[in-house]
């Protein structure tokens, strides 16, 4: 996590804002509502790894829940703290980083690690942070991860009308190619340095790092590209039947990279595997 994420998100400083905006209430929504489906009850103990400045935190804390929120960025521990003040919610928030969590085994009942995965674009840094969740959560423990599917900047860049730009074609073509996101202009709308999963290669990744009863599914999936999405989520009926209709294909191998973020869930085992008989 360079120069480049972190001039990204001092420049994008409200990022607990942005998932109450624009397109990206539908992400918010359809995590908060995946997450209900796998977390234990609360007072359950609940690690935000990667938690900028605690959206998901201070949901959380507003249902019962410990929580404890890491993240790298000192300005969004700092905001997550003038939040959770303000909201009279308690949360433990502080600077560091997913590859070595300040916790010791076997703490958490579930791990969310929302972000890190990527921004982390060498496989061993996912992968080490990966294995610092397995570590910290205790058997039978929940993991909710958080991935950009491989093929948000082609699908974005032509809803959004980037690919006129020949700047940004490389940027997909590279996407493509690597999943290895750069953004070389500079431009505020093309995002930062990141790494962008293919499902299966999400899913591989996860149960490389040891965890068991891997799912994953489509966060937005084609809601994202419904046109007048907005004014169709502004409808409580509408909104419910169209998230009805995501839920019976979120697992749906040929949609789940359509939307921009893809959702890893997976538990630490409960006992080591026996070894084979000879």
């Amino acid at each position: 996590m360079g120069a480049a994420f972190r001039r990204h998100y001092e420049r994008q400083a409200d990022e607990a804002h942005r998932v109450r905006s624009g397109r990206s209430v539908i992400e918010f929504e359809r995590q908060k509502e995946i997450l209900t489906r796998f977390l234990p009850r609360p007072p359950a103990r609940v690690l935000d790894i990667g938690g900028g400045p605690g959206a998901y935190s201070l949901w959380l804390a507003h249902q019962g829940y410990e929580v404890h929120l890491l993240d790298v960025m000192g300005l969004h521990i700092e905001e997550a703290k003038r939040r959770a003040q303000a909201q009279r919610v308690a949360i433990d928030a502080t600077v560091g980083d997913a590859r070595a969590l300040p916790y010791p085994d076997r703490f958490a009942d579930a791990l969310l690690l929302m972000g890190p995965l990527y921004h982390l674009t060498d496989p061993a840094g996912r992968k080490a942070a990966l294995l610092e969740a397995r570590r910290v959560l205790r058997p039978g423990g929940l993991l909710a991860t958080v991935g950009i599917s491989r093929f948000t900047s082609m699908l974005d860049g032509s809803w959004q009308g980037f690919i006129r730009d020949p700047k940004f074609r490389p940027i997909v073509s590279r996407d493509l190619r690597s999943g290895q996101h750069r953004n070389p202009p500079g431009h505020p709308s093309y995002f930062t340095t990141a790494y962008f999963h293919h499902p299966e290669e999400l899913r591989s990744e996860i149960k490389g790092a040891g965890f068991r009863d891997v799912h994953v599914v489509a966060s937005e999936g084609f809601l994202w590209w419904t046109p007048g999405i907005l004014e169709l989520w502004k409808d409580t009926h509408l909104r419910e039947y169209l998230k009805g209709l995501l839920r019976r294909v979120e697992e749906e191998p040929s949609l789940i990279g359509l939307g921009p973020h893809l959702m890893g869930l997976a538990r630490r085992p409960r006992r080591r595997a026996l070894p084979s008989a000879p």
